[in-house]
């Protein structure tokens, strides 16, 4: 399918400089989908594009859907062993590898095609022109398995579009003129949320792919300098930026997000005071929907643990112990959305698990209001079970982060001889802040929340390990702490 190029946004690297313009892209589009069209030969034909967060993965991109193909997009940095896993899963009929960097391709028996000047104009216009429809595929993503099963998560471009249209008229005209990712381009957060919503609709939009410490302490200079309007990020960024960045003296920022993680309310604060608004959102997004599928603005709510808003667009319910959906109360979490995936790419009974009759069914646990204010409690699939009785450790995770000497904070289940799982406890101390025993952060737990919830094993750690879309995967978690000091 063509997205429509004349309504194309810039691209900006801040790191290296480069720029594309719309003219740019629609060359590069052009050349990539020339290529395409010369080695590809169903209309469900996939793409690797594997060198994400850079100026020159968006005219690939443009240019896979041209040519009709879908667009995998998968993380820079994967070995060779991960690369073979997601290309025997998909069968590529090609891998854009990018200029610089990105994965080994050594040994993949799909074409490679390292750089842009690999993709002349004279691959001709033969092959399939299939590709109008909207519900075609457009784009995969992962979200786990790229060292055994992959789980792909395949978007149409009816709920891609639905998606940035929706996001479009939330976050607004005027705040999108000049985005500003920090994320990488593999998964919905970064790649629809912050880069396809302005780009697509003739918004410019800026990269700054470097996140370490180092690179962090330039974002007040990238947001000033480029008068940035809007920008979002997850928790775990905006941890590490407010630790080491002085709150914004030019205040550019107009609308600013945050989500892909459980936000706490002390977080979401100092976000506000960073950046001298509350127009400060804390979103609900999944891989499956897209990306924002929920928000609640701090200029309309007071920041608050869980608390997630109303739909932007679509419909919410809750699946209550009982078994019955009701539009109001207390229990698992469903969603109905136009942005909603088509299914896990060869995967039906994984689709089947969690699309029924027309509802996505999340595995987040929540409540909704009458009003359809929507908080979030735990996740199903993360629930502890400390003799019969169910913690949810993304509770005790917010709970523990509002001490005053702490962080951030990771809760999962270990084994116990005698209540089957205990509630485990990783944690990281504040800067400056005095380590705390562990029996007092214990007496500190036992006053705010049930006894069930309370940790029984605790772990002092440096930091905590998170996967490069800045997610905290609690079974790794477990078995580092585990491994060092279990």
């Amino acid at each position: 399918m063509r997205i429509a190029s004349e309504s194309l946004g810039s691209v900006t690297d801040l790191i290296s400089g480069e720029r594309r313009t719309q003219d740019d892209l629609r060359a590069a589009a052009d050349r990539t989908a020339a290529l395409v069209r010369s080695l590809r030969g169903a209309a469900d034909d996939y793409v690797i594009i594997a060198h994400g967060g850079t100026a020159d993965f968006f005219g690939d991109l443009l240019g896979v859907w041209q040519a009709g193909a879908c667009a995998v997009c998968i993380a820079p940095d994967l070995t060779a062993n991960e690369l073979g896993v997601i290309c025997d899963f998909v069968s590529p009929v090609a891998i854009l590898a990018g200029r610089s960097g990105g994965p080994d391709v050594s040994g993949v028996m799909a074409p490679v095609f390292q750089s842009a000047s690999d993709k002349t104009t004279g691959c001709g216009e033969s092959g399939s022109q299939a590709g109008n429809a909207l519900d075609q595929p457009a784009v995969m993503l992962f979200t786990s398995g790229t060292t055994g099963q992959p789980k792909g998560v395949v978007h149409s471009f009816r709920s891609l579009l639905a998606r940035v249209a929706l996001n479009r008229t939330f976050v607004g005209a005027d705040a999108l003129q000049r985005s500003l990712c920090v994320l990488p381009t593999h998964f919905g957060h970064g790649l629809i949320g912050n880069c396809l919503t302005p780009l697509l609709g003739g918004d410019d939009l800026y990269l700054y792919p470097d996140t370490s410490l180092r690179g962090i302490q330039g974002i007040g200079a990238a947001v000033a300098d480029n008068d940035i309007s809007f920008m979002s990020s997850v928790p775990a960024f905006w941890r590490m930026a407010l630790r080491v960045l002085p709150p914004l003296e030019k205040q550019t920022l107009k609308r600013v997000h945050i989500g892909s993680a459980p936000l706490s309310a002390d977080l979401w604060q100092g976000v506000i005071d960073w950046c001298g608004t509350d127009d400060v959102a804390n979103m609900y997004g999944i891989t499956e929907t897209a990306n924002w599928a929920a928000g609640a603005m701090a200029s309309q709510y007071a920041p608050e643990d869980g608390l997630i808003g109303r739909m932007v667009g679509g419909t919410a319910a809750v699946l209550d112990e009982s078994g019955e959906i009701k539009g109001q109360g207390h229990g698992e979490i469903l969603l109905q959305t136009p942005s909603l995936m088509s299914g896990y790419h060869g995967r039906d009974d994984l689709s089947a698990e969690v699309l029924r009759d027309g509802w996505y069914l999340t595995g987040d646990i929540g409540e909704i209001a009458a009003d359809g204010t929507m908080r979030l409690t735990g996740r199903q699939k993360a629930m502890i079970n400390k003799a019969g009785m169910k913690v949810h450790p993304e509770e005790v995770d917010l709970l523990l982060e509002q001490n005053p000497s702490v962080a951030e904070a990771c809760c999962f289940a270990v084994p116990d001889p005698v209540q089957g799982e205990a509630v485990g406890a990783a944690v990281v101390f504040a800067d400056g802040a005095d380590a705390v025993p562990a029996k007092d952060l214990r007496a500190w737990c036992q006053a705010r929340i049930k006894p069930q919830a309370v940790p029984d094993k605790w772990f002092f750690v440096s930091s905590i390990p998170k996967t490069d879309r800045g997610k905290i995967n609690r079974d790794a978690v477990r078995d580092h702490c585990m491994k060092d000091g279990g």
